[in-house]
């Protein structure tokens, strides 16, 4: 009578299989895993572009002629500056269009301004147009550098934005930044009419 059962090589062939198999799931699913935070970090940094773009396009869009006054009580120059010096906002600008749902006692006319520090692209909102010192930075988005701000008017380029009486502010507005991971990132927004 002959017993029916597995011999000493038949089970370790199986176990071969059986490793050789697992070793690729096993491989498999850690690319799986590896893929996911990269495609997770590259739509973040979309997202993050993205969300700066749009808070650009918006600030610039509803920009108005409204001038400010720094702490001292000087007037500004302009109610749309680009930056000057280092150190400087690479972009201020007085916007409208400030929601008020609670009806506190303030203006719908709002000051932002936009910085780069220590590679990170901020904003901050002043909580009144004058006087006032900007409020806690936002981060729009990190490893960016080389930024320049250009003013567009009547088709010609200036680092000054011009004025004149009857169109009091300039047409567009055109960032280039160095963004890590994407180059040099250039973008042209409108500027609001002011009017």
């Amino acid at each position: 009578m002959t017993r029916a059962g597995f011999t000493l090589v038949e089970v370790l062939i199986a176990l071969v299989l059986f490793a050789v198999i697992s070793a690729a799931g096993t491989t498999v699913l850690s690319m799986s895993i590896d893929n996911r935070y990269a495609v997770k970090a590259a739509t973040d940094r979309v997202a993050s572009l993205q969300r700066t773009r749009a808070m650009l396009k918006a600030d610039l869009g509803q920009a108005t002629t409204r001038r400010t006054r720094d702490r001292n009580g000087e007037p500004r120059a302009s109610a749309l500056a680009g930056a000057t010096g280092a150190g400087d906002p690479i972009l201020t600008v007085t916007r409208s269009g400030w929601s008020n749902a609670g009806r506190a006692a303030r203006s719908s006319l709002q000051r932002v301004e936009y910085r780069v520090t220590d590679g990170q692209l901020e904003r901050r909102v002043s909580a009144h147009l004058d006087g006032s010192r900007p409020g806690a930075p936002q981060v729009l988005m990190a490893g960016v550098s080389d930024v320049t701000l250009t003013f567009v008017r009547d088709g010609l380029e200036t680092s000054v934005p011009t004025s004149g009486l009857a169109r009091p502010l300039p047409d567009a507005a055109r960032l280039t930044m160095t963004v890590e991971g994407y180059g040099p990132v250039t973008q042209l927004f409108l500027i609001g009419s002011g009017r």
